[in-house]
């Protein structure tokens, strides 16, 4: 067994007793739900051995698309600890974008709901993948029938640091997603560093109510959890009175910053609820120093922000210990061990403390490349080896880092990532439309929402409710505008180039309340 594999270095850290709870399933079809860590290295041991069964190639790809499910998860384990990449896709993806996916990657192997079965394996298969199953969070579906016929003993395939153990598709600025390849190294590194600053222990138990199609939920919280051996109480979906019913049970929640506002709503949080919970993180957009204050006066928890990115995971965090540094409202806090941060101008060149710049990582977490992209992979390395992260930010005189803007435009939306290029593409293509710009505005609850502003061909009519309801057949609901304004025409500079500053300045009370 090579400990390089990400699984097996996981395996090593749970439990003696492996008839130990590691995952309770707080709602769902099968809630409660009980698996042990015996359960984990079973599930996942049957399901490698399946997809081995396959004589898949190697560096074969497995595409996602499930409900949430302790099975979902297993199904992680088995593709890592086979050898083969993984690749997670947004349960909220349509036709066209995982057509998009599933023809860059060329996976070996899709897996989806037994809903969606007649629409993606039609895809997959024009795509030339050979292996379609279905998996539901109740465990039903072909994947779990199949895996059933496999032995639940499996050798860790033997992998090396550089071998690459995910995929995960980014949005593009040019409305094209570019697929981040992380190896096990990056994701072993990040999770051991992580391990150790956010002072993880064997009797901690981490309330999981985050996706498990990107870097928060999948590796970030399930990473955290397994690689102490601690108890998961599992929510396939984010319920606010749910999981306050759970606090008093649990050590530690992760939450984007919406989960925090939506459990602030709720008047049973208080110190009382709180009391046996050791660390609250928020992570994937801005934490507004108003939740973050709120958060405080009520449950007598600093939440701890951090700063992290699908092509790096986390690169900084805001301190563990609060007697040694504070959690500062509006920070990051520091590059976490190992991570080099530095700020540059559009020269390239070092901005001093407190100036304001384009952000650049390097250290053992930070991606190989974009899948099949080795241009656009080129373009996003400096020089010496530092990645750009297209944030826009500054390191204080005593290191705290803040992210004070993003480069080109990206919105973040209830955690999630949304290029107004991409939206703006589509809706370019609708009869009537001259030209649109897509923007992100202020939003109490999603941090950001996506703003369309169209613009209408002489003689055409437009209707911004309209343009809504065509995209939400097209693309994702949390990339769809939550508004649509039809307008004559944009505000340009003297250059001509759309001034998307005045139009969020323009729009930006609109979900103020």
């Amino acid at each position: 067994m090579n400990q390089t594999n990400l699984y097996a270095a996981l395996r090593a850290s749970f439990p003696a007793d492996l008839d130990a709870t590691a995952i309770e399933t707080g709602d769902g079809p099968l809630a409660p739900g009980y698996y042990t860590w015996r359960d984990l290295e079973r599930g996942s041991a049957m399901l490698a051995n399946l997809l081995q069964s396959l004589e898949l190639p190697e560096g074969a790809r497995v595409a996602v698309q499930t409900e949430k499910s302790v099975e979902a998860l297993m199904l992680y384990l088995a593709v890592i600890r086979a050898g083969y990449v993984y690749l997670p896709l947004n349960t909220a993806y349509q036709a066209a974008e995982i057509e998009y996916f599933v023809g860059n990657a060329e996976p070996s192997v899709v897996v989806c709901t037994r809903r969606n079965f007649g629409w993606v394996s039609k895809i997959a298969f024009r795509a030339g993948t050979k292996n379609v199953f279905t998996l539901d969070d109740d465990g039903s579906g072909s994947l779990l029938d199949r895996a059933a016929m496999h032995s639940d003993r499996h050798v860790v395939s033997s992998r090396c640091g550089d071998d690459l153990a995910a995929i995960l598709y980014t949005s593009g600025t040019t409305g094209r997603s570019k697929g981040a390849m992380l190896s096990h190294a990056n994701l072993l590194s990040n999770a051991r560093v992580l391990h150790g600053y956010w002072g993880w222990r064997g009797d901690d138990v981490l309330i999981h109510a985050l996706p498990i199609f990107h870097v928060h939920g999948l590796f970030v919280a399930s990473h955290g959890a397994l690689l102490a051996g601690a108890k998961m109480i599992w929510f396939g979906k984010f319920d606010p009175r749910a999981v306050l019913g759970q606090l008093p049970r649990a050590t530690v929640f992760m939450g984007v910053p919406t989960l925090y506002v939506r459990l602030l709503a709720e008047p049973g949080l208080g110190h009382a609820a709180c009391a046996h919970m050791r660390l609250f993180i928020a992570g994937s957009a801005p934490l507004l120093p108003e939740t973050f204050n709120a958060w405080r006066t009520r449950t007598g928890h600093t939440i701890l922000e951090r700063y992290g990115m699908s092509e790096t995971a986390m690169l900084t965090s805001n301190p563990y210990d609060i007697h040694h540094s504070e959690r500062r409202a509006g920070t990051v806090g520091f590059p976490l061990p190992g991570v080099g941060l530095r700020v540059h101008d559009d020269q390239g060149h070092e901005v001093a403390a407190g100036g304001v710049g384009n952000i650049e990582v390097r250290g053992p977490n930070v991606f190989a490349g974009y899948w099949r992209m080795p241009e656009k992979t080129a373009e996003e390395f400096t020089a010496d080896g530092w990645f750009k992260t297209g944030d826009v930010g500054k390191v204080a005189v005593d290191g705290y880092v803040s992210i004070v803007g993003r480069s080109k435009d990206l919105i973040i939306s209830g955690g999630y990532n949304v290029y107004p290029a991409e939206i703006e593409e589509h809706i370019n293509q609708m009869p009537g439309v001259a030209e649109s710009a897509v923007v992100g505005v202020p939003h109490r609850d999603f941090g950001e929402a996506v703003v369309a502003v169209v613009v209408r061909k002489a003689g055409a009519t437009l209707d911004g409710s309209a343009i809504g309801a065509e995209l939400k057949a097209k693309i994702a609901n949390f990339k769809v505008p939550k508004a649509v304004f039809v307008v004559d025409e944009l505000p340009r500079n003297a250059m001509g180039k759309v001034q998307k500053n005045l139009l969020r300045e323009a729009h930006k009370a609109l979900f103020a309340g």
